[in-house]
């Protein structure tokens, strides 16, 4: 006998329980499902918890649940939040198409089960909402603020080249003083 994958639909969704809100225990069994997987690939708390809260977000801002879902729902919230007076950063909407995305693979993956569910339940399936064409593109090396970037190898070099305040070179040798 096998064992189910921790977060697979058969764990988390009894099969003789009849919800009340059907679509909102999904949802949550899918929620709940995506949080036992995660650690798996050891990842905390302190990232699973944003990630849950995000899903959250765009489920609010969309008003539909993961199977209804559309590439152009995952367009029109990133949208939304690089306009009006606090626009998300680039690297911040990239982090939040990667999220969503991850999610949508976990609900893809045969091993949990969620396509078979959602289809038997709702006749829909989920679908990849960000992929190649409507993704932010990765184009910099360092897309931060100016500001902060890291410097480059030769910036370095350049650093620790120049003499040190105070601490005249040596004139016999070239190198500086001790």
């Amino acid at each position: 006998m096998v064992a189910e994958a921790p977060g697979s639909a058969r764990l988390l969704l009894a099969p003789n329980v009849v919800h009340l809100a059907p679509e909102s225990a999904v949802f949550t069994a899918m929620k709940e499902g995506w949080a036992r997987q995660q650690p798996a690939r050891f990842l905390k708390a302190s990232t699973i918890e944003p990630r849950l809260r995000l899903i959250n977000r765009f489920e609010v801002f969309t008003g539909l649940y993961p199977w209804q879902w559309t590439p152009a729902d995952g367009e029109a919230f990133i949208a939304h939040l690089r306009s009006g007076a606090n626009p998300i950063r680039m690297s911040t909407a990239r982090t939040y198409e990667v999220t969503i995305t991850l999610f949508v693979e976990y609900l893809l993956d045969r091993r949990y089960g969620w396509v078979d569910t959602c289809r038997e339940r709702f006749g829909q399936t989920p679908q990849v909402v960000f992929h190649e064409a409507n993704s932010v593109v990765h184009t910099l090396e360092y897309e931060g603020d100016p500001r902060r970037r890291p410097l480059t190898y030769d910036e370095v070099q350049a650093l620790f080249q120049q003499p040190m305040p105070g601490r005249p070179r040596s004139a016999d040798t070239g190198e500086r003083g001790r």
